[in-house]
């Protein structure tokens, strides 16, 4: 579908649109820039840093839970936005500015990649992910602190984490101009509403496979009505999540290490396939076909997604395997 023709609504309080002019209009140029480098605390390479840490290094049972609030967070805002189709503020005003894009390649004014404004997928992502970790990251059941007084510290440390970040991704949001506060609004409520209501449902669901086929089908209600990039990528990582669960549990079974060099280690090396797969995937195909709204384009992009999460996730982690039995064979 020509971008011309992509379906949108626009819908503001005035007040919106005049906090973000005075904004940009206002605040030193040092300033904005500042504001626009927090947005990257809600943004897809952070949040897997995050979930690396957790599932590669730390505790993968928690790195699971976390990294499962964070993809359905990031696959039901899409879902959202596609049902409300709100145009972004730039769109709307000659006085504001996207000073931070979405799709850093694509046009500012491609709705397909740079995506709806209602949620705020940013906001609703960064609760997601330091929610999460305020959360259950100090639970009993992940055997991470032992000592009731450690674990109190902790855990209050990471409640304020949970509080001022997903704050300050919201305000660099809307400063940049890539959302409305009405939109920073509702996603911070999203990613509430996902952090209890996901683990609430896996909790009382005790066949996994009927768990995520429930969460499956739902996200691929999307499959009907979505035209924006952000559903098919986030679908795509919910499925390879999926598979990468299965295979790593029946095949890989790795242990976690809680020495911080090589936690670091290994989420570089996952980071650096996720990016280098990313790539190579897409060498298939021309620029121009990626970048079309048509279906073959969605699912190949639904594709690509699906297999780097599943490799980065369930393949990938044989590598400690390789390298701990090396460890013990010098230690002996």
């Amino acid at each position: 579908m020509p971008v011309s023709e992509v379906p949108y609504n626009s819908f503001f309080f005035q007040w919106e649109i005049m906090l973000e002019e005075w904004a940009q209009a206002n605040l030193p140029g040092g300033v904005i820039r500042a504001i626009s480098w927090l947005s990257m605390f809600g943004e897809e390479l952070v949040m897997i840093a995050v979930l690396g840490f957790l599932y590669w290094g730390w505790n993968k049972k928690l790195g699971r839970r976390v990294g499962l609030n964070i993809i359905m967070t990031l696959i039901i805002t899409p879902m959202i936005k596609n049902i409300f189709i709100r145009r972004r503020p730039y769109f709307e005003s000659e006085g504001i500015d996207l000073l931070r894009k979405i799709e850093p390649d694509a046009d500012t004014y491609d709705i397909v990649a740079q995506g709806y404004s209602f949620p705020s997928g940013h906001s609703a992502g960064s609760v997601a992910t330091y929610g999460s970790l305020a959360v259950y990251g100090t639970e009993p059941e992940y055997g991470l602190i032992r000592s009731h007084r450690i674990r109190k510290i902790v855990q209050g440390i990471l409640m304020a984490a949970a509080v001022a970040l997903p704050l300050l991704v919201g305000l660099s949001r809307v400063v940049v101009g890539a959302h409305y506060p009405t939109d920073v609004l509702t996603g911070w409520a999203l990613g509430l509403l996902v952090i209890f209501l996901v683990p609430w449902l896996e909790d009382r669901i005790n066949n996994r496979w009927i768990f995520y086929i429930i969460l499956l089908a739902v996200s691929a209600a999307g499959f009907f009505y979505c035209t924006s990039t952000d559903y098919f990528t986030c679908f795509g990582m919910l499925v390879g999540f999926v598979l990468a669960e299965a295979f790593e549990q029946k095949y890989v079974r790795f242990e976690n290490t809680r020495n911080l060099v090589r936690c670091i280690l290994r989420v570089l090396g996952g980071a650096a396939i996720y990016l280098a797969l990313n790539k190579l995937l897409k060498l298939p195909f021309s620029g121009e076909f990626l970048e079309s709204a048509t279906m073959a384009a969605f699912l190949v992009r639904t594709v690509r997604y699906a297999v780097v999460i599943f490799v980065d996730l369930g393949v990938y982690p044989m590598l400690f395997r390789v390298t701990a039995e090396i460890g013990k064979k010098k230690a002996a």
